[in-house]
């Protein structure tokens, strides 16, 4: 990771982690699948077994979903007072539809900002 800057030119992890594209050259596909990451960049080959996001976008996801849904429910239900088959019929849809979609650029901001901090996991000093 540390001559990836004479190579490539840096990449804003932010953006590429939205597009879901190599934290190294923004180029190449971080996903093979919906939230399975590429072994492999197609385009610099970059290695990605460093990627380990964790329970990290999941609680992200469910954090920030959470309030907007619960809030909006509680809203509706308080100003418009629909039947509660409305509510079914709505917030559940628009639950799963926004947590699927959040936990893609969650991951993949997550696993560029990992690339581009050079975040690995801890050790004790001394230890190897």
């Amino acid at each position: 990771m540390n001559d990836d800057q004479t190579i490539w030119p840096p990449v804003e992890p932010i953006a590429a982690g939205i597009k879901g594209r190599c934290p190294r050259c923004g180029e190449g596909q971080l996903f093979s699948g919906f939230l399975t990451v590429a072994p492999r960049c197609g385009n610099c080959g970059l290695d990605n077994s460093f990627a380990d996001a964790g329970d990290g976008p999941a609680v992200f996801v469910i954090l920030i979903i959470g309030f907007i849904v619960v809030g909006s429910a509680l809203w509706m239900e308080v100003t418009l007072n629909p039947p509660l088959w409305l509510h079914f019929m709505l917030w559940i849809p628009l639950t799963i539809v926004l947590s699927l979609a959040g936990l893609r650029i969650a991951k993949g901001i997550l696993i560029t900002l990992q690339y581009r901090n050079k975040a690995a996991e801890g050790r004790l000093e001394g230890s190897e």
